[in-house]
């Protein structure tokens, strides 16, 4: 989940961590404030960045990325394990 105020070079660095830790798919998604009680959201993310971090993540070797704002973690996961 995106938008808690994580810099993109976090978010690239994990995608890095995540590949060195062999694991081949990944899912990117903006958080949604589910109620006034939950961390508010710092910053929606673009689609154009979402896209980036799509292409980062195919770069890197992931043989699937999901990454849009409303991607959840079992998004397509019937594609995932195929």
């Amino acid at each position: 989940m995106l938008g808690l105020g994580e810099t993109k070079e976090e978010v690239i660095e994990t995608l890095h961590d995540l590949k060195n830790a062999k694991v081949d798919v990944v899912t990117i998604g903006q958080y949604l404030q589910p109620s006034k009680k939950h961390l508010p959201v710092k910053r929606f993310i673009t689609p154009d960045e979402f896209k980036e971090y799509e292409q980062l993540g195919l770069g890197l070797g992931f043989r699937h990325v999901e990454s849009s704002a409303l991607v959840r973690s079992s998004y397509r996961a019937h594609k995932h394990i195929e």
